[in-house]
């Protein structure tokens, strides 16, 4: 039980990332730390760094397939998180940390034991920077620098060619909540997301001596608020669409009439047409609203990650292996959610799959959300990875692939920018 005398190296390992959380294109010692390991498992290793603190290696030579086990770098920014950086305001309550722990005892494996030989396909190891879609304002500079290109980090991997020679995309992701047994998840699609800002314009005037001749620019977001509570009711319940606006910059004062207020939201839908229908409906929410108080409106859109569809053809692997588990007691099928993530960007050029893992308990990104079952995490559940990884060995169906290129992936951005 190979795994069992990883244990107590992988733990510490995963346990030092989260103790060091990074925030996204900053994940400077997390990668080094990854490094240090690798190298100390395979002296002779051939590491490729990408996109500032990205890893990439491989296991296995000359195969036809390449199937990539990618794991993300970045931590949270949630300054309240009991185990939050001081200074940094970042924490590991996305469980991040336990995908890169994860991945370093499946590279410790295979390398080993020499198992990866016996493969009939090459496995990559993925290290990705920046999944988590904040720190904005630091991504820009990166951008404005031409450091990056995307504020997401496989988006930007994927510009840089990282993916070019991947054929299957395969990721985990820690569950929040606490389950009564051990548990895995398949099929958990999840939305996609555009960030919007609406500006409102109105006239200043004295709030008191003359109000009648102001427009009141935060009247306007208020309006638009309740509009779009307003159009709740008719947003499709299969999109799950969610939007969250808050205020992001004004300068009002009791004394005047203010006249600029920008609301920024998200909008997350499980398809790409009906973000460019709900778009359209919001974008018109925010004009009606700025018309009917005699101001105007700035309408400015980013685009965020695209949904992920999970393939369900490579899920039929997981539930092979489930079903001969007796260290894994239940699984979860097929519960589309409205958290969102940039495996949906990878998804669209090739195919690929998110497996869940209980452990945790609290909820993701809260301040609540720590590990509890960490035997599960980083003994249990990696071995039953390499039961997959062993039953795709001769059984991939290359009809069942498919790969789009960087530019198709460009084309369909501009295509919802351009309704935009």
């Amino acid at each position: 039980m190979a795994f069992t005398e990883y244990y107590d190296e992988i733990y510490s390992v995963a346990r030092d990332i989260f103790e060091h959380p990074e925030l996204g294109y900053k994940e400077n010692r997390t990668s080094a730390l990854i490094a240090e390991f690798l190298r100390k498992v395979n002296p002779d290793i051939e590491l490729e760094s990408f996109s500032t603190t990205g890893l990439k290696t491989y296991l296995g030579e000359s195969k036809p397939l390449t199937v990539g086990f990618i794991a993300e770098l970045d931590a949270v920014y949630a300054p309240t998180h009991w185990r939050a950086d001081p200074v940094t305001g970042a924490a590991h309550n996305c469980g991040h940390y336990s995908q890169v722990a994860i991945a370093l005892a499946l590279y410790k494996h295979f390398y080993t034991t020499g198992l990866y030989k016996d493969l009939d396909y090459k496995i990559a190891f993925i290290f990705v920077p920046a999944e988590e879609y904040l720190d904005l304002e630091y991504r820009q500079k990166l951008l404005d620098e031409g450091t990056i290109s995307y504020f997401g980090g496989k988006p930007e991997a994927m510009k840089l060619g990282v993916f070019d020679d991947i054929d299957v995309g395969i990721c985990v992701h820690a569950m929040g909540g606490e389950y009564p047994v051990r548990t895995v998840e398949i099929n958990c699609d999840l939305a996609g997301f555009l960030y919007k800002k609406y500006t409102f314009g109105g006239k200043a005037s004295h709030a008191g001596f003359d109000p009648f001749s102001g427009k009141n620019a935060y009247s306007m977001s208020t309006l638009f608020n309740v509009t779009l509570g307003l159009a709740r009711q008719h947003m499709k319940d299969a999109e799950k669409v969610r939007m969250n606006p808050i205020v992001m910059h004004s300068d009002m004062s009791t004394n005047v009439i203010p006249n600029h207020i920008t609301v920024g939201t998200d909008l997350r839908t499980q398809t790409v047409d009906y973000m460019k229908e709900a778009a359209a409906k919001m974008d018109a929410a925010a004009q009606g609203s700025a018309v009917a108080l005699q101001g105007e409106v700035e309408i400015v859109t980013q685009m965020g990650y695209l949904p992920f569809v999970q393939n369900r053809y490579l899920s039929t692997f997981v539930m092979e292996a489930f079903e001969a588990s007796e260290e894994i007691q239940d699984i979860l099928n097929n519960n589309a959610i409205s958290a969102a993530g940039d495996i949906g960007d990878l998804s669209y050029m090739i195919p690929c799959i998110q497996i869940g893992y209980s452990g945790f308990s609290g909820t993701i990104h809260g301040d609540d959300f720590k590990e509890i079952d960490p035997e599960f995490i980083y003994e249990v559940f990696p071995r039953f990875l390499t039961d997959v990884f062993e039953r795709m060995k001769g059984c991939i169906d290359r009809n069942q692939l498919y790969r789009r290129s960087f530019t198709d992936y460009e084309e369909l951005l501009a295509s919802i920018m351009k309704t935009e």
